[in-house]
């Protein structure tokens, strides 16, 4: 029987940096993934394809929205094929990667369905048979599932979930997204620049429910501009597959005739056929393994991150919590800062957000400074054409710390990196503000709002 000093279960963002990063420092390390590709949902069919869709889709409606720039295009069509093509090559080169680093790093991988047969040790039933596998200890990287909506019949086709909606065959003509989060915003945007009838039905009274509230306000504002039809504070009873189409019921208004529907109401943690109960290990009401300070479950020597466990389900959470449990394992320390852990939504503008919303700050009771600048008065985001959105910062009102910056506009998602260092190392809204950023770049609309939240911003 294989013995090793780590068997990580899941290869996805979480499990595949544990593995390396262990690898790195110094123990023998084997992976089991039960699918063909290494890199999981965000890999195969989340993350990576979404933003592949996003970016060609935004260049696609660029191109036929360029006149304002006196560029004029004619001819231009889409080939569907293609994109999807495109999509597939990108997703290919991620998992591809992911495999010549665990090449690269000597992480022994094993295909196939792990299942704890003992405290130290999983059997691991793959497409050659079964074997079993024995560890000194153990990571259980998971990953999460879709959430299923009670009365949404599911057929993976007409009624589906994003793995389908990323690679539909044809532009559909309607298409109905159940839930109003980062999967149903980016992929509903996907198919609306193609020229979808897109319909969001969203069960809270907003968009985007978990991020600050002005953000989620004009998040919205933007997409009806864009052509989506937004309804929010919409319980969904019903969606089922009829004559080739699908019909949506929904309280209070007339049911919904659409060639397609996507499911995008989250996603809970993926626990299923492990054999947790075979070492004494118990799930919380919502389905997730408790853990302690250093990620250990009820059994010391099994640990467990990403998905599976509390917290915001992130790819680059999963990561940072992969290379604390190696670094645990060897050093006996390891840390993640929760507080400066970005999300972003990659939909146009791009939504991100780090640290505490407005509403948090309230509900604590902690004081604190605004300050706000719009892309509309940042050059390069007027010489973009690209003006859409604000960076907000939030600091202490006494001590002037950071304590949140939340951006909707042009990048967002790159710009809330220098939010999340500023946070990680308790920059005031001040250190960010007498840094010197670059000219012209949308970085300074940072600058401005960490200005304006002592008053004084210099360009509005």
């Amino acid at each position: 029987m294989p013995k090793y000093q780590l068997i990580v279960i899941g290869a996805g963002p979480g499990g595949y940096v544990a593995a390396i990063k262990a690898a790195q420092l110094g123990l023998e390390v084997a992976c089991v993934e039960r699918e063909a590709v290494l890199g999981g949902t965000c890999l195969r069919v989340g993350c990576i394809p979404s933003k592949a869709l996003l970016d060609a889709t935004e260049k696609i409606h660029l191109v036929e929205h360029n006149e304002f720039i006196g560029v004029k295009i004619a001819g231009a069509e889409l080939d569907l094929p293609g994109l999807m093509a495109f999509k597939d090559k990108v997703v290919k080169a991620n998992t591809d990667g992911v495999n010549f680093l665990f090449k690269k790093n000597k992480v022994t991988r094993y295909l196939g369905h792990a299942r704890f047969v003992g405290p130290n040790k999983i059997s691991v039933e793959g497409p050659e048979g079964t074997q079993e596998l024995e560890s000194e200890r153990f990571i259980i990287a998971t990953g999460s599932k879709v959430a299923m909506l009670k009365g949404v019949e599911l057929d993976y086709d007409i009624i589906s979930t994003s793995d389908q909606a990323i690679a539909y065959p044809k532009v559909p003509e309607t298409l109905v997204v159940i839930g109003g989060g980062v999967i149903g915003l980016e992929l509903g945007s996907v198919w609306n620049r193609l020229g979808t009838k897109v319909t969001v039905l969203e069960y809270l009274p907003r968009l985007l429910g978990g991020m600050d509230g002005e953000l989620s306000k004009a998040a919205e504002r933007v997409f009806k501009k864009q052509g989506l039809d937004i309804r929010t504070g919409v319980r969904v009873t019903r969606a089922y597959a009829k004559d080739g189409k699908a019909v949506v019921e929904y309280e209070g208004a007339e049911p919904i005739l659409t060639e397609r529907v996507l499911l995008a109401t989250g996603r809970v943690p993926n626990t299923d056929g492990l054999g947790l109960e075979a070492v004494g290990i118990e799930l919380d009401p919502r389905g997730r393994i408790p853990v302690g300070m250093h990620y250990q479950t009820s059994v010391p020597h099994i640990f467990a991150i990403g998905d599976v466990i509390a917290g915001p389900m992130l790819a680059h959470k999963a990561e940072e919590e992969g290379v604390a449990v190696a670094e645990y394992m060897v050093t006996g320390y390891a840390h993640v800062d929760y507080n400066s852990i970005p999300s972003v939504v990659y939909t146009h503008p791009e939504v991100a957000s780090v640290g505490k919303s407005e509403e948090e700050l309230q509900a604590e009771g902690i004081p604190y400074k605004k300050g706000s600048f719009p892309f509309s008065a940042n050059g390069r985001a007027r010489a973009m054409n690209d003006t859409e959105g604000f960076a907000k910062v939030l600091s202490h009102k006494d001590t002037d710390r950071v304590l949140g910056i939340h951006i909707i506009g042009p990048r967002a998602g790159d710009l809330i990196a220098e939010a999340a260092v500023a946070m990680a190392f308790h920059a005031s809204a001040e250190d960010i503000a007498r840094a010197s950023h670059a000219h012209p770049t949308l970085a300074e609309a940072l600058k401005e709002a960490a200005m304006a939240a002592d008053g004084k911003p210099i360009h509005i």
